[in-house]
């Protein structure tokens, strides 16, 4: 990881001016999974050309599958579930929590050894959650912790079908469950606990393939083939909550953000906002493939406090660092409760965030499952690390434009996982 460290100063003045944000990360991945996984020509517009997702584009080319990159365009030349091949070393998914749990659902159908690693980030957050049930269905999975940890041993391509009940709200587990059951005998059915992100439902129908969704419980018929569809990936919400945030705590600003995805399963952070009483505006809504996105304008606001709990929390899990941010800078106490998976992320994002924002003076402690921000109180300078973690490097960033001192910042290359222009854009609007 890039240990260099930046020095960052207070926004003089307003942010102002237009910004498109990278694609979606959550869409393209899928959008080069899917392709692999079809029969045909898939053309991806719009694509994060972020570490993660480059992971995901590496892994399967391994698997024998043509893939021409440049940019934000990716063509992906599919042959079918069956025209994935062994690979002939191991699969390295970087940084990426996304690929790991999505790709362990493709490769317990294939009939074929695979072993799959990641970075040190990755060895350390747990895959029981996503393992467990995949040996259910019948694929044999070990690694260190019996399976909880990377790296992991693979073979597939006897898959039943079953009916799992998920413990805990999470859209990579459910996603790789209904890959697996793609390839599976019978239909497999999935109930969450509380709704989560949707994309691999909404990209199975894009690529032809029915999925059907009654209450919290989807269902897959097994022995379906995907054709080739083109993705156009709209601007990913969780990059652009940055500014939305900065928007609104940096006096004097108006920001202009283009084409961000405005799925309702992802689309909490609105939700707050709107209430938190930000001046936020949104139009020109247009849906593709399933997904709908639009451009929005953020204006410096006067907010109120806020609570995030229950079902809400899985709508806005990635931008909770951000979030905590903004309620620095809000009079009054802000409650983050429900939100236990934070400490299963690339870093336990309770720990981190809470540590992090206290080096910079701000009033917040933790909890078991979220955290209490009492803000108002002025941000000082200091240094802080991102620890690895994209979305705490930016967080903190945010927070640098309104401390009354310099911030260092250690760690920035982790930035480059979901949003390589960030910086670059920043300055854009300073």
């Amino acid at each position: 990881m890039d240990e260099t460290i930046k020095l960052l100063n207070k926004a003089e003045s307003g942010l102002s001016g237009t910004i498109v944000v990278p694609g979606d990360k959550s869409i393209s991945h899928r959008a080069v999974m899917f392709g692999a996984m079809a029969n045909g020509t898939t053309n991806v517009s719009g694509f994060l050309p972020g570490d993660d997702c480059l992971s995901t584009i590496a892994c399967f080319r391994q698997m024998g599958v043509a893939i021409e990159q440049e940019g934000d365009k990716v063509t992906v030349e599919g042959k079918g579930l069956d025209g994935l091949k062994e690979p002939n070393g191991v699969l390295d998914v970087g940084n990426s929590g996304t690929t790991i749990r999505l790709l362990l659902g493709v490769l317990s159908g294939r009939p074929f050894h695979s072993v799959v690693v990641g970075d040190d980030s990755i060895g350390k957050r747990p895959m029981a959650r996503v393992t467990g049930p995949l040996r259910q269905m019948g694929a044999q999975i070990d690694g260190r912790e019996t399976g909880n940890k990377t790296p992991l041993s693979i073979r597939g391509g006897q898959t039943k079908a079953i009916e799992y009940t998920m413990p805990v709200a999470s859209a990579q587990v459910k996603s790789a469950l209904l890959l697996a059951g793609l390839q599976a005998e019978g239909e497999t059915s999935v109930t969450e606990p509380q709704t989560t992100r949707d994309h691999t439902e909404r990209m199975l129908h894009a690529f032809g393939v029915k999925v059907t969704t009654a209450g919290k419980t989807i269902s897959i018929q097994g022995g379906q083939s995907l054709q080739a569809a083109d993705v156009v990936v709209p601007g990913d919400i969780s990059s652009a909550a940055f500014f939305l945030v900065a928007g609104c705590i940096v006096p004097g600003s108006r920001v202009h953000l283009k084409n961000v995805g405005l799925n309702p399963t992802r689309a909490g952070i609105l939700e707050v906002l709107k209430r938190s009483g930000a001046k936020l505006s949104i139009d020109e809504q247009v849906t593709t493939g399933g997904e709908p996105r639009g451009d929005m304008t953020i204006s410096t606001s006067e907010l109120s406090p806020f609570v995030i709990e229950g079902e809400e929390v899985p709508t806005l899990i990635d931008e909770i660092p951000v979030l905590a941010v903004l309620a620095t800078q809000i009079s009054g106490t802000t409650i983050i409760r429900d939100a236990e998976e934070l400490k299963v992320k690339e870093t336990n994002r309770i720990d981190t965030v809470v540590g992090e924002l206290a080096k910079l003076g701000a009033d917040i402690e933790a909890t078991d499952d979220g955290m209490i921000i009492r803000g108002g109180k002025p941000l000082t300078g200091g240094k802080v690390d991102s620890h690895g973690d994209h979305r705490i490097g930016m967080a903190l960033v945010i927070a640098s434009l309104c401390a009354n001192g310099p911030v260092e910042l250690a760690n920035i290359g982790a930035i480059s996982v979901s949003y390589p222009q960030f910086f670059e854009h920043l300055q854009s609007l300073q």
